[in-house]
């Protein structure tokens, strides 16, 4: 599967009813840290109930780019939410199905952690 497969698929729930749109993916490298061309893996998707862009980042709670587009990626993805691979039932062709009693999760990132 290509991530091309699944940004701006439908994301539905098993009943049918739109729930919104794929915007992103949360991936995970697996194998050593610093290994070069370690395989990822799809932990989960974000789903936007008003849009089909991508949040450029600003998902991230230490962003700090301008407030002007901050506050408009802010009010464009509002009500975005994460489901975890695990709830995907299966994706079809531009359609992503959630299995019934699916997650909703944050869809922020954890802050990065500082280094000193």
């Amino acid at each position: 599967m290509l991530l091309s497969d699944l940004l701006g698929s439908d994301a539905v729930e098993a009943g049918g009813r739109r729930l919104g749109a794929v915007i992103d993916v949360r991936l995970e490298i697996s194998g050593a840290p610093g290994q070069l061309l370690a395989a990822t893996v799809v932990t989960g998707v974000l789903v936007s109930p008003h849009s089909r862009f991508s949040t450029w980042g600003y998902e991230r709670r230490d962003e700090n780019g301008p407030n002007l587009i901050a506050r408009f990626q802010r009010w464009l993805h509002r009500g975005t939410f994460l489901v975890a691979w695990d709830d995907v039932e299966r994706v079809d062709e531009g359609r992503v199905v959630f299995r019934r009693g699916y997650a909703a999760r944050d869809a922020m990132l954890p802050r990065a952690p500082r280094s000193s």
